[in-house]
């Protein structure tokens, strides 16, 4: 196949790679060999050692399995960035379970999907989040959850201490315990052997839109995470093993997070610095300021925000230590990109992924030349093409067309749907649904989705779900939902609404309702009331066209 995308590569990137034969938690083990005394996460001003961070994951390992988690069993873990997101996560794969990363802001219809749709039966998550869980409980196949109280500021410390109350409940699988519980009590069986993990074993189901928009779960094995994160440790040329601090804000629950700020700084033996908010900019500065992170993997509103900072702009922040920065999950404006890598002396590089190969495919090169508006090229061994979107052929260089890509990274398919397997995955190749174009060059520009999926602050937003949650509503008669352009946000949700007759209701009462059922991201923020929904010639609603109406100014009947 011709790829004159190698030819652009940084010096010192390989078009092949080999790929180490090991699980996803081998990384954080290999830190603690190389680097026991380094810290692993550092949050809020105390920090784990990668020896810690290990022998902690071990324990909890134990525990789980004490708990009755078996190979294959899915594990739920509805955490923030916080250091016992980290733990779990590596604690789950050793005891040879599935990671089910679930974004805690969720409410209980989008928690209850998620967790019956997977399957999993013992969750972790915040305290905070009992008595919510309490009631889902009730009508899922949950088993058993584990609960950490540390939520803001906290004595990690006195957090990981024994509570002897609770002691006796964690040997029944359907008791509830604190995650510090099974930490603690770990001296006589942490020497056991943990189960036998394997490269081509499951490590995670991470939830996509796909091409559809039904939420379903991406099955990633061990092994796509490893030729991932081996990518782009080759890929960013300009890190050094045992010298790198990532800053991860961007949410570890997404596989964005979870990949290019947790594996790869794991493989990098870097330091993780965690950030629960990331929309907390004067925090995210603090952060910088106090810890000089070189990598910070984001997506464009979080660099914007920076850059538009009055006290950045007044020179008051020092912000020279970032070396790289991956964007993604929305389009990167050049001058975003151009004022942040004046303000940091950096490199911000926009790329291109999704759930389905966890986690990215395209970025544009470290030191080479990035393209105004592309996703940059395809990374070693990422195979291309851009195919008619009625014939399936390919397309000549420089035409649109949907993007195919084949790679090492490509999921194994979604979890009990061998209908849509059928539809994305063709010999080999992942229909991403997305509409590309390919220079001669080989660099990638997307130009727009095949699939309806909104882009909310790098979080997936499936309109059919709001759309669900509008009808609901006893005042509402039906309503579409559709992503449209912002200035600042790039793209932001709104809703167009159709009442029951003689029925009366409000844009804030309808952003009220939403927000009682859904995550603060999804509830649109622009609603719009409509005698009646555009519609094709099958009485399909035409979302393109309410958008396109948006965006002339003519979005009204």
């Amino acid at each position: 196949m011709h790829k004159p995308w190698i030819n652009h590569y940084d010096p010192g990137v390989p078009a092949e790679l080999s790929y180490p034969d090991i699980t996803v938690f081998d990384y954080l083990d290999q830190a603690a060999e190389r680097y026991p005394d380094k810290a692993c996460t550092i949050y809020r001003d105390q920090s784990i050692t990668f020896a810690e961070m290990k022998r902690l994951s071990d324990v909890l390992a134990h525990g789980l399995i004490e708990l009755g988690v078996q190979v294959g069993d899915r594990v739920g873990i509805i955490l923030p960035n916080i250091p016992q997101f980290v733990l779990a996560y590596y604690a789950v794969l050793k005891s040879g379970g599935i990671v089910v990363a679930i974004n805690p802001q969720y409410k209980q219809l989008e928690l209850e999907y998620q967790l019956r749709d997977s399957g999993t039966q013992v969750i972790i998550a915040l305290a905070m989040h009992r008595e919510l869980l309490d009631e889902i409980r009730k009508t899922t196949r949950i088993q058993a959850v584990l609960y950490t109280q540390v939520e803001d500021a906290f004595d990690l410390v006195d957090s990981l201490n024994l509570d002897p109350q609770l002691v006796a409940g964690c040997n029944s699988v359907d008791a509830d315990c604190w995650l510090t519980t099974v930490l603690t009590r770990s001296g006589e069986r942490s020497a056991a052997p943990l189960p036998k993990v394997l490269p081509q074993d499951v490590a995670i189901f991470q939830y996509s839109g796909g091409t559809t928009g039904t939420p379903k779960a991406a099955i990633g094995l061990h092994r796509n995470l490893v030729a991932n994160t081996t990518m782009f440790r080759r890929w960013l040329v300009g890190l050094h093993d045992g010298q790198e601090t990532v800053l991860a804000a961007i949410p570890l629950f997404h596989v964005y997070g979870m990949v290019i700020a947790m594996s790869v700084g794991m493989g990098l033996g870097a330091s993780l610095v965690l950030v629960q908010n990331p929309r907390n900019i004067e925090e995210l500065l603090g952060v910088i300021q106090n810890y000089r992170p070189t990598l910070f993997p984001g997506v464009p509103s979080m660099y914007q925000a920076i850059n538009l900072h009055t006290d950045v702009t007044a020179g008051k922040y020092d912000l020279s230590s970032i070396k790289a920065c991956i964007s993604g999950s929305a389009p990167l404006l050049p001058e975003v990109k151009q004022r942040f890598e004046a303000l940091t002396g950096g490199k911000l590089m926009e790329g291109y992924g999704l759930s389905e190969a966890p986690t990215a495919t395209h970025c544009n090169p470290m030191f080479g030349e990035n393209r105004t508006g592309s996703i940059g090229l395809p990374l070693p061994d990422v195979d291309c093409r851009i195919v008619d979107l009625d014939t399936g052929a390919d397309v000549p260089t420089g035409e649109r067309g949907e993007l195919l890509i084949r790679s090492p990274q490509v999921m194994q398919g979604y979890h009990n749907r061998p209908d849509e397997d059928a539809i994305t995955l063709t010999d080999g190749w992942l229909h991403t649904g997305d509409v590309a174009r390919m220079d001669a060059d080989g660099y990638f520009y997307l130009v727009d989705r095949k699939k309806e999926l909104i882009k909310v602050g790098g979080f997936q937003v499936w309109p059919r779900e709001i759309e669900a949650v509008i009808a609901m509503h006893p005042k509402v008669r039906e309503s579409a939902v559709a992503g449209v352009p912002h200035p600042v946000k790039v793209e932001i949700v709104k809703a167009w609404v159709v009442l029951k007759t003689g029925e009366e209701l409000s844009v804030d009462e309808v952003r009220i309702w939403c927000g009682q059922h859904l995550a603060g991201y999804k509830v649109p923020s622009e609603v719009t009331f409509r005698k009646e929904l555009p519609r094709s010639t099958v009485g399909k609603v035409l979302r393109r066209e309410l958008r396109r109406m948006h965006i002339t100014g003519i979005d009204s009947d």
